[in-house]
């Protein structure tokens, strides 16, 4: 029966970092929780464990990814709790904690641990077991003694009780929550051979002349156990590399705020805690906790990573603050308007979840074929069984194993992760890291690209495009003297345009005397000879608002009222970039630059490059939006991003990168990340994803050609088991070694 749980509990509390609450439209509170999840392998475990979270009470809602083994869920509190939606989770055979839970990391450390030791167990004794197995492989008739052949099978039976008892035991776990749930997963077949496999062998062993005759393959079963868990464990090392990312990222807010007590004293405590109205001080250099406005004091905040603007704000007194910006002028005290999942980064969080939980297409129809292809496998098994169980009792069996064994996707499995691991091992030394592998076979097919501009294709800095000189006379120093001393003079401001105008002139000297900077208008400095100059804003020289060029980065210097020099600023395009676009072009890829920043300066960026479009003054919502309109249109996007306003995309995009000093939260979406600052890499990296799956292809090929020549074999009763899994290895080897090739390119 439903039961109240107030929303303040332990779990679910509304200053939880893992839970958003929502009035929905009838009025009725709603929180929506992410929980990380554990023990999945395959696609159907996705599909478990939403059944399993749907059928408890107050549940309106759960998506779960397998790729990122993330669930969000949308509960009523007054029907049901976080514990109970755990405790389904648990139930359906799964493990799930809170997202950015401390007991987060503690699961992935069991798991992580009982992942290796599983792999290490299976693949110590399938060497064991293949020693053993060995001198039945090499002598011929009666070579081998009866005896000794008899105390070798006993080894090998002893050898492969660790590998069923403890290695495979995930495989028969996972048949079991399928079989209870009435739905037919990957674990099922394998459990099936697995268990097939030893009890036959086991009867032979035990009785040699019996029905199951004297041919043991327990060398088969235990590399078979052994590749198979290999292969999940990297799996789950490169998901568990995205959780810590993720992890990471979403400490873009502060943990403690500084809030000012009814008694004018800032005290720290915990950020989640601070209510509309509070008021708090924050320090230069500190990220602002919530939104806000100013009510005391004047600075600048860097928005870069929320809004793309390359420049500091200003922020006079009662300008609005955005959570997750960066206060980089002077300390100002704030009034918090919004916090939560009100405030502005937490909006983008909301988005970047929405996406990342969705479940692409092309998933979904592989989740269709699923279980129709596993159906046949067993079909195909069982019928060899029962045939041969009417013309050869004694073969029967051997018959079915292997089938099982034949068909056995040991090639099918490495065909496309060794290609894929061998390139990303090529890419990795390029600076292009992957976080996921099916991202390169994404890349492969991708018709469109849409690049971010602030730190994606600009550097993200400023740099000084030109220096005007207004006044001309004898009684001025030249254009490179005035030059040099602005320089001097911003080496005195930590004002990212002082700094950029500074490091336009390095070896500029001059001693200033009694310098002074006013927040958020200029510099003020005195010569050797006693004059009074300026560094700053239009206004800050006591000129008109109207000398201001608007949507322009500008520093005026001279005396007050009389300005001798303009310096302006704009964004620097990456050294690469006009040769990245123009290679992308040439792959037949259509260019889109997607911006948050000012229209203008957007279509001066796009009109450099020659991107076939611009799209300005996006938010991450219309970003999202951008992007899922043309993917509903059958297009297939690969999103380049670097702030935290492209997670969203990101995370939607059929493939995605992040530059490598861009955002930590936009890293945690990408499929990859290039490390070297190089747009020259993407090109360079859709040939290399091209030329990857060109060779998957080849291995897909061989591994089809195989099965359709032996598995008619093994039906018909031509291909022993052991010949089987001769063929099975031979296969593997033959797609590893086509793959290694991709490692030298």
């Amino acid at each position: 029966m439903p039961h109240a749980v107030a929303p303040q509990d332990a779990e679910g509390s509304p200053n939880s970092r893992h839970t958003i609450w929502r009035t929905d439209a009838d009025g009725v509170r709603v929180a929506e929780t992410g929980l990380r999840l554990a023990g999945m392998h395959c696609a159907a475990c996705a599909g478990l464990i939403e059944s399993a979270l749907r059928r408890v009470p107050g549940v309106a809602q759960a998506r779960v990814s397998g790729a990122s083994e993330r669930a969000t869920v949308c509960w009523r509190p007054a029907e049901t709790s976080l514990p109970d939606l755990i405790a389904a989770v648990r139930a359906a055979g799964y493990d799930a904690v809170p997202e950015g839970a401390a007991s987060e990391r503690e699961l992935r450390r069991r798991e992580h641990r009982s992942a290796l030791w599983r792999w290490f167990v299976a693949a110590f004794c399938a060497m064991q077991v293949m020693m053993l197995a060995t001198p039945s492989y090499l002598v011929a008739g009666d070579e081998l003694a009866p005896d000794l052949r008899q105390l070798l099978n006993w080894g090998q039976w002893v050898l492969s009780l660790p590998v069923l008892g403890l290695s495979a035991t995930p495989f028969f776990a996972g048949a079991w929550r399928s079989l209870r749930q009435r739905r037919l997963g990957m674990d099922v077949p394998v459990a099936l051979g697995l268990l097939v496999t030893f009890v036959a062998s086991s009867a032979a062993t035990f009785h040699p002349a019996g029905w199951f005759g004297s041919e043991v393959y327990f060398d088969s079963l235990t590399m078979f156990v052994s590749f198979l868990l290999g292969a999940r464990y990297l799996e789950l090392r490169a998901r568990h590399r995205a959780a810590e990312q993720l992890e990471s990222a979403l400490q873009a807010l502060p943990q403690t705020a500084l809030r000012i007590d009814a008694d004018g004293v800032p005290r720290p405590i915990d950020a989640v805690l601070l209510q509309r109205d509070d008021h708090v001080l924050v320090p230069l250099g500190h990220v602002f906790p919530a939104d806000g406005v100013v009510v005391e004091g004047v600075t600048a905040a860097d928005e870069s990573l929320l809004t793309g603007e390359p420049r500091p704000v200003d922020k006079p007194m009662g300008a609005s603050l955005a959570a997750g910006s960066m206060n980089v002028l002077a300390p100002v005290k704030m009034r918090v308007q919004r916090v939560g999942e009100h405030s502005t980064l937490h909006a983008v969080m909301a988005l970047m979840r929405e996406a990342a939980t969705q479940r692409p297409a092309l998933a979904r129809a592989a989740d269709r074929w699923a279980a129709p292809f596993l159906w046949v496998v067993l079909l195909l098994a069982a019928g060899a069984a029962a045939l041969w169980s009417l013309w050869d009792p004694s073969r029967a069996v051997w018959v079915a194993v292997s089938v099982l064994i034949v068909t056995c996707p040991c090639a099918l499995s490495l065909a496309v992760p060794s290609a894929m691991l061998a390139s990303a091992g090529a890419m990795a030394r390029r600076g292009v890291l992957l976080r996921r592998l099916d991202a390169i076979e994404a890349l492969a097919n991708v018709d469109r690209v849409v690049l971010d501009k602030t730190g994606t294709v600009t550097e993200d800095t400023l740099g000084l495009r030109s220096a005007r000189r207004l006044v001309i006379g004898k009684d001025w120093p030249d254009d490179a003297t005035l030059q040099a001393r602005a320089a001097a003079l911003a080496r005195w401001s930590a004002h990212p345009l002082a700094r950029a105008l500074a490091a336009s002139s390095p070896h500029a000297d001059m001693a200033w005397l009694d310098v002074h900077e006013t927040p958020g208008a200029g510099m003020q400095a005195r010569d050797a000879d006693g004059r009074i100059w300026l560094l700053g804003s239009a206004r800050h020289l006591g000129l008109g608002e109207s000398m201001q060029r608007t949507g322009a980065a500008t520093l005026w210097f001279g005396l007050a009222g009389q300005p001798l020099v303009r310096f302006d600023f704009d964004e620097k395009l990456r050294d690469d970039a006009l040769a990245a676009v123009r290679a992308l072009r040439g792959q037949g890829l259509h260019v889109t630059l997607l911006s948050g920043d000012r229209a203008a300066r957007a279509h001066a960026v796009g009109g450099q490059l020659g991107v076939d479009a611009v799209i300005a003054q996006a938010t991450p919502a219309e970003k999202l939006n951008v992007v899922a309109a043309a993917q509903r249109e059958g297009h297939r996007i690969w999103v380049v991003g670097d702030g935290i306003n492209d997670a969203p995309v990101l995370a939607r995009a059929d493939v995605s990168m992040a530059m490598g000093q861009g955002a930590a939260l936009a890293r945690a979406q990408a499929d990859a990340v290039i490390t070297r600052e190089q747009l020259a890499e993407l090109p360079v990296a859709r040939a290399m994803a091209r030329h990857t799956m060109a060779v998957v292809r080849q291995n897909l090929l061989w591994a089809a050609v195989y099965n359709a020549v032996a598995v008619p074999l093994a039906l018909a009763g031509w291909l022993p088991p052991w010949a089987a899994g001769l063929g099975m290895a031979a296969s593997s080897l033959l797609v590893v070694l086509n793959s290694m090739r991709l490692a030298r390119a």
